[in-house]
Order: structure tokens, then C-alpha cells, then sequence
């Protein structure tokens, strides 16, 4: 068998057994620990219960300065709470932060958003670059399976002077400092590349073959839901048994994440 065929089997095989050993600890990992009920006493004049979380839902109650509301769930960065009465609604942090506790204190908050990133397990992105020269459009769909370590498949195209591109792949990564705002990762993977030549050439082939691919990149959080990342990748097309192409790639991209 060819280098180039037993490198594809080792690379399948690798990405096979990482997702056996990934899975179950995404699904351990993916129900939080359930946090416990506060209770809050209301300052304001009143406080609006929304029908959903956001603003284009409608106030269907309010609750008076002076009564209580418990905390039961969160969502981004509305709330919901139950009222003496048992009414239940959503309300934004912004006035839940004008609440007491039962110490009698302000409430406060962390800052939610950034905990949002740091458990953040789908990633969706897009961005454009350069791939061997020529212009890139690239889409990345992610998914953590353990606090490290994520599937990626990512699918781009490249439009050359003489040639369109287009490929797809599917790889592992590797992000160490996830934690942090600023989190460099690595990726490596397998997937396919296909080559078709502009129609004004005369005989020219198409190529339609596997491909590989390993890439360094950065993250960084920006705001809300947003991740800037930047990344180098080094793809490796096998042409034929004992012939293989290399392509270097330079890309740029925004992504939210939920």
C-alpha cells in the first residue's frame, strides 16, 4: 500500500478513536450542575415580567417594590424568576441588578457573557483568506467534546486564475488555554480536495482527490457571542500513490458561538 493511502488510514483510525473517547465525556459534560434558587427582594418601583427572554416579548406582569422574586433559570443575559404569587417571567440583568438580597445588599453579577464563552460547546464561523495565492472563502462548524479538545468541519473555496477550488474537511483540535480570551489551538484532520479547470483550457483535467491538513490558529473573544480567529493551515492533496501537492493557506474569520 502506497505512503500516501497508509497515512490516510492512520489518520482515520486516530480520528476515530478520539471520538469514541470524546463523546462520552461531551455527553457527561454538557449538563451543568443545576445552580440554587436565590431570592430577591424588589427595590425599584417595580419590576416587568417579560413573557420571554427579550424585549420584543410582552410585559404581562409586575411585580411591586417590596415583594420577592426566586431566580430559576438564565439565558444569555435574561433571567427567569418566579414571584410570590407563583407568576413566572423573564427579566434582564439590568433590573436584576437593581434587586437585594436577602442580606440586604445590591445584586451583582459576573460577568455572565464571559462565562458563556468559557463554556461555549458549538462554534460556527466564516472568513476569507488566501489558499496558494489565490483567493479563499472558508465556513468551520466546531463542536467541544471535553474541556480541550473539538471536532471541527470546515469547507472552503478558492477561485484561481485558471482553476476553481473547492474542498471540505474534518479535523481535531487541540486548544490547551480555552479558558482565556486569547487561546491559541492546533488541528489536524482529513477530508477532500477537488480542482476544476476553467472551461477555456483545452484538455485539462479535473482532480478529485483526499486530502489533508494541519493548521495553527488563535482565538480571541471579543464581545457578546463573538470570537475573532485567525489561522495558518498546511494542506497536503494526494494526487497518486507516490505524488502528493502542497497548498499553504492564510486565514481570517468571525464566529458566535452557543
Amino acid at each position: 500500500m502506497s505512503a500516501a493511502l497508509a497515512f490516510l488510514r492512520r489518520g482515520a483510525l486516530a480520528l476515530g478513536a478520539a471520538l469514541a473517547l470524546g463523546l462520552p465525556l461531551a455527553a457527561s459534560a454538557q449538563a451543568p450542575a443545576a445552580a440554587q434558587a436565590e431570592r430577591l427582594a424588589v427595590a425599584d418601583a417595580f419590576l416587568e415580567l417579560h413573557s420571554g427572554p427579550g424585549r420584543g416579548y410582552p410585559v404581562f406582569f409586575v411585580v411591586e417594590r417590596g415583594a420577592s422574586v426566586v431566580i430559576e433559570l438564565r439565558r444569555t443575559d435574561w433571567f427567569r424568576v418566579r414571584a410570590d404569587g407563583g407568576q413566572v417571567g423573564w427579566v434582564p440583568r439590568a433590573q436584576l441588578e437593581r434587586t437585594l438580597t436577602e442580606a440586604g445588599i445590591g445584586k451583582s453579577f459576573r460577568d455572565i457573557l464571559l462565562d458563556d464563552y468559557l463554556r461555549r460547546r458549538v462554534e460556527f464561523g466564516g472568513g476569507g483568506g488566501r489558499f496558494g495565492g489565490e483567493p479563499m472563502l472558508k465556513l468551520w462548524l466546531g463542536v467541544r467534546l471535553a474541556s480541550p479538545i473539538s471536532i471541527e468541519l470546515a469547507a472552503g473555496q478558492v477561485q484561481g486564475t485558471f482553476s476553481g477550488t473547492d474542498f471540505w474537511h474534518l479535523g481535531l483540535v487541540a486548544e490547551p488555554w480555552h479558558d482565556q480570551r486569547w487561546s491559541p489551538f492546533v488541528s489536524v484532520g482529513l477530508g477532500t480536495f477537488r480542482n476544476i479547470p476553467n472551461r477555456s483550457l483545452v484538455d485539462a483535467a479535473g482532480v478529485n482527490v483526499k486530502l489533508a491538513h494541519a493548521t495553527a490558529g488563535l482565538r480571541w473573544y471579543i464581545t457578546e457571542r463573538f470570537v475573532a480567529r485567525a489561522d495558518t493551515t498546511l494542506y497536503t492533496a494526494f494526487v497518486a500513490d507516490n505524488r502528493s501537492i502542497e497548498y499553504r493557506a492564510l486565514s481570517l474569520g468571525l464566529a458566535f458561538f452557543f
